[in-house]
């Protein structure tokens, strides 16, 4: 079935999307290249183990693959131009993987990578994104598209995936019919849960807001100002936050719904670390804020369930929470419970974004077979609010 939530707080509703923030020790795991020994969170190669199935031995040459592939996608948006749609991280039967760039032209042999050809282009689905988004923009009573939960290009497909809801069916139809998207490129999919928000100074680590309880995402700064970014949906502006019961500061900005963004400011005596909790007494370091794409394995942290990997399945998501819509979102198969909102995501040891929601059964989809989870990404939020990443 479709539907999301946000699990922003720890006392939300109980269908929902959950969010969180951890901390991350480090490991040498293998060598890269000759000469060249890469240097991988030790939690997050045990993380990726359980849950993506990836043998601690071959994650030298995943990751690898998965920097590689940054460039190999940015000449393929140069080489094919408009007829380019999209590229990602495929596994194969064997288990290893392999980057796929897909065009709507003939292929075309790319080294490193296979070539796929498609129908729809990545300008044509993002089209079909953005007459979707002006749809509910214009929507005055959200009501009438309750159920149709969200709407995301996912590549594989070569399509635009609208996230249905039992019993919302009708609705999502008319919500594609009176929209300009090509109905040939869109494809209707069974939810699995309910859209819900999630809700010291260390990523990861639990802080309390209005009641609630979220995860800190990333410790940052503003000018000389200190604070942490995290998701819009766990406080307002001017709402306290605390850190072990004590109150620190308070929410400096914040939006939801339309982005989930906000970040909040702490005591000039506080002390930022530019780590992430792993919750086995280890952190993480981060120290960027390079974007990955899709098929790209990804960990996230929060309190209420700790250190979660999965990977990247989807940029660009529009997710029609019940109180209004979020653009700009990514989806991952890294599970969350409520109370993880506003957590880190981590992709090695470059932030990639802050928890939004998932879709839930009941207050976590960590039981589900097939997690589909929401996080808001970094970079926007720290440029919204004119915010420097601090680094490990």
């Amino acid at each position: 079935m479709f539907s999301s939530n946000l699990v922003g707080k720890h006392s939300l509703v109980s269908a929902g999307l959950a969010l969180a923030i951890t901390a991350m020790g480090t490991a040498a795991i293998g060598t890269a290249a000759a000469g060249e020994r890469d240097t991988y969170p030790a939690g997050m190669v045990a993380a990726m183990e359980r849950d993506l199935g990836i043998r601690a031995d071959y994650l030298p040459r995943f990751f690898q693959l998965q920097r590689d592939s940054l460039a190999r996608e940015a000449q393929a948006r140069r080489t094919l131009g408009t007829q380019f749609a999209g590229a990602w991280l495929e596994r194969d039967a064997t288990g290893q993987f392999h980057q796929v760039i897909a065009t709507t032209g003939a292929a075309k042999s790319v080294p490193g990578a296979s070539v796929r050809q498609v129908r729809h282009s990545l300008r044509d689905l993002e089209q079909a994104m953005q007459s979707l988004d002006q749809v509910r923009q214009r929507a005055r009573d959200g009501r009438r598209m309750q159920g149709v939960q969200s709407w995301y290009i996912d590549l594989p497909s070569n399509s635009v995936v609208v996230s249905v809801e039992p019993g919302a069916m009708a609705r999502a139809i008319d919500f594609v019919a009176v929209s300009a998207a090509n109905s040939g490129a869109i494809r209707f999919e069974r939810a699995q849960g309910v859209a819900t928000p999630v809700a010291t100074v260390r990523g990861g680590d639990r802080y309390g807001s209005g009641g609630g309880s979220c995860s800190i995402g990333f410790a940052v700064t503003r000018g000389t100002t200190k604070g942490f970014a995290t998701a819009g949906h766990c406080g307002r502006a001017g709402t306290s936050v605390s850190i072990g019961g004590v109150t620190v500061g308070s929410v400096q900005a914040a939006t939801f719904p339309s982005r989930d963004i906000a970040w909040a400011s702490v005591r000039s005596t506080d002390t930022l670390v530019g780590q992430v909790n792993r919750y086995n007494g280890t952190s993480v370091p981060v120290r960027g804020t390079t974007e990955y794409g899709v098929g790209t394995s990804i960990c996230r942290s929060g309190f209420a369930s700790g250190w979660r990997c999965g990977r990247v399945t989807a940029l660009n998501v529009t997710v029609n929470y019940s109180v209004g819509p979020v653009y700009g979102l990514r989806q991952s198969s890294a599970c969350v419970t409520q109370g993880d909102s506003g957590g880190s995501w981590l992709v090695n040891d470059q932030a990639q974004g802050v928890s939004s929601g998932g879709q839930l059964n009941g207050t976590s989809n960590c039981g589900s077979a097939s997690p589909v989870t929401y996080y808001q990404p970094l970079n926007p939020l720290l440029s919204a609010y004119g915010l420097t990443l601090v680094r490990g």
